[in-house]
């Protein structure tokens, strides 16, 4: 999943891993479980979460390269969050060799509309789940009944500064996967149904042109 803060990845992600029955692997999620966390990598971590700063590659790819060892990832996975550099996708590009194909699903929303969303955008704070859009006025989370609070990295400056650093550091990953067959644009700017839609005719494109080759 490529895509801008505030495109939809982790909406979509977990949408695709219930249907194809695969771990959604997060690694915002990951990452803000360190955080929370009193040891030098985790106040490391959350400072520059709380700054809208991306990680190291270095941390972020052996977040990733230990995840993909457990079990569950056997049938598939999707990833939220990782690449988000031409490195990291360099490292990820050998730890899928021998797992199938890689399908890259870019998710494309006008930068004021990101503003708009990830400024008003909620989470749980207990659980960390996000607030259901469709829900404006909730102010208790949907699975744990937790308390809805803004994200301290989704405040308009932190935000701005978060679509600066995308612009610089992720789009290039663009170009990097731009002339794979399995790298498709989705359109980010509809309705939620529509971009899942949207999604599986990809994943589903791929998925046949496998087996074809297979066979």
């Amino acid at each position: 999943m490529l895509g801008p803060p505030g495109a939809g990845k982790g909406t979509q992600a977990q949408r695709l891993a219930q249907t194809y029955g695969v771990p959604k692997i997060s690694t915002g999620d990951i990452l803000r479980d360190a955080a929370a966390q009193e040891t030098p990598l985790g106040l490391e971590v959350r400072h520059r979460i709380d700054q809208g700063h991306l990680v190291s590659d270095e941390v972020a790819i052996e977040i990733v390269r230990e995840r993909l060892t457990r079990q569950d990832v056997s049938k598939g996975f999707i990833l939220d969050g990782f690449p988000r550099t031409v490195g990291q996708a360099e490292a990820l590009g050998t730890m899928m060799a021998g797992r199938g194909a890689l399908v890259v699903l870019h998710m494309v929303v006008p930068a004021e509309v990101l503003v708009g969303r990830l400024h008003s955008r909620r989470i749980c704070s207990v659980c960390g789940a996000n607030a259901d859009p469709s829900a404006p006025e909730a102010t208790r989370c949907g699975q744990c009944g937790g308390e809805l609070v803004q994200r301290t990295d989704d405040g308009e400056s932190v935000v701005r500064n978060r679509l600066q650093v995308y612009d610089q550091r992720t789009r290039p990953l663009v170009a990097y996967y731009r002339s794979s067959p399995t790298f498709f644009e989705i359109d980010g700017n509809q309705v939620p149904d529509r971009v899942n839609e949207a999604m599986q005719a990809a994943i589903g494109q791929t998925l046949g042109a496998t087996e074809e080759s297979r066979s």
